[in-house]
């Protein structure tokens, strides 16, 4: 009798990767972004083996780390066995084929692995859409060394032409692609553009903050949306929004939108302007962080560097609102009202200062809807606001 054979399918083998920091100017915060690269590195599926960082020296224009150093980290992804090593700085195209060959592992930077992130998390066409150009324009600089199969040891006669032409039509075909996702982008945002202008009768309140500071789970506390939540970086990325409605049934609108970061890359700060869009129009920003997070002032400075390239005059006034109050003891509490004394101390999650949140949103909604009046325009920001 025959028997019947079945191939077991087993998932795909989480890599294990090697985390490498340069503390050349900033060595006393180098574990603190080396801490936050390992949380990035679970998000995207990897399993942190080790740590590596170099405290000396300027980085080395072909490969970043040192020759000692370099050496130090092929032995150590040897030992840990290593196939992904991850840098928290961005590489350069050269720096990148040159580390591939010397340590025989992919190599990644920080931009990518978060690319690769955003490109897991995205849902919705547009940010797709966004994730897909963020990757192209990222790409594109890198193609040189994807047609290195077509190198010849000897170089000179016979090694010229089809690389070369190869690459070229790749360069062009990425173009195009990103110019038509532009156009894509371009249709999206007008229909977000209707959407937008259908609201702005109504009072908006966005949150805005860094990643993991618990902005859906405030979202969902004040407005019962029940919206995405996980304890990880960037579990949401598009922007959602809710009607949030007083005792006295006045009505604002609440929109939660997608966390910042610090080294956030440039271009995907770009990409995802219409996302943002949401923060740039809202006539109130409640800026959200970690209250029990040691390093939540350098969070405060990463959010607000990236509001200020996005956001325009006149800005929209803002509250900072210390999230997860319930982590504090009294005395940090009290510290931290008087370091920040306009701020907003509040837990998501036992619902600790979320009614007084509420009488501030609406009682800037009133002030706003005064100003509209007065003005028989949309009001601008009332004077006195915190920046």
């Amino acid at each position: 009798m025959k028997t019947q054979s079945y191939e077991v399918t087993r998932p795909p083998r989480n890599e294990r990767a090697i985390l490498v920091g340069h503390a050349q100017r900033e060595r006393e915060h180098i574990e603190r972004s080396l801490e936050e690269l390992a949380l990035l590195a679970d998000t995207a599926g990897a399993i942190v083996a080790d740590k590596l960082v170099q405290r000396r020296g300027t980085i080395h224009p072909a490969t970043f780390l040192g020759k000692g150093k370099l050496q130090e980290l092929k032995q150590l992804a040897g030992q840990r066995d290593a196939e992904l090593v991850i840098f928290d700085d961005d590489l350069s195209p050269a720096q990148v084929k040159n580390l591939e060959k010397t340590l025989e592992r992919k190599v990644i930077d920080r931009s990518e692995l978060i690319l690769d992130i955003f490109a897991k998390r995205a849902r919705t066409r547009e940010s797709r859409l966004q994730v897909e150009l963020a990757q192209l324009e990222y790409t594109l600089p890198r193609l040189t060394g994807m047609w290195k199969h077509l190198e010849r040891q000897a170089g000179g006669i016979g090694t010229r032409g089809p690389g070369e032409t190869q690459l070229e039509t790749d360069r062009r075909m990425v173009r195009d692609k990103i110019a038509r996702l532009k156009r894509d982008l371009e249709s999206v945002e007008r229909e977000r553009e209707t959407q937008r202008a259908r609201r702005r009768r109504e009072f908006r309140a966005a949150l805005v903050g860094y990643t993991n500071a618990g902005k859906s789970t405030l979202f969902n506390a004040l407005t019962r949306a029940g919206v995405f939540v996980e304890n990880r970086l960037f579990a949401t990325l598009d922007s959602t929004t809710r009607q949030l409605v007083s005792p006295e049934r006045d009505m604002a609108l609440l929109t939660d939108t997608v966390g910042f970061i610090r080294k956030l890359p440039h271009h995907l700060v770009a990409s995802f302007h219409s996302t943002l869009a949401e923060a740039i129009e809202a006539d109130l920003l409640l800026h959200v962080t970690d209250a029990s997070d040691p390093d939540f002032r350098r969070h405060l400075i990463a959010v607000d560097s990236v509001l200020d390239e996005i956001l325009t005059d006149p800005r929209p006034p803002r509250i900072m609102v210390f999230n997860k109050a319930d982590l504090l003891d009294d005395d940090a509490a009290a510290a931290l009202r008087v370091e920040f004394p306009d701020s907003l101390l509040v837990s998501a999650l036992d619902g600790q200062g979320l009614d007084t949140l509420r009488g501030e949103i609406f009682r800037r909604a009133a002030e706003h809807a005064r100003a509209r009046q007065h003005t028989g325009a949309p009001a601008e920001p009332p004077a006195g606001s915190p920046a």
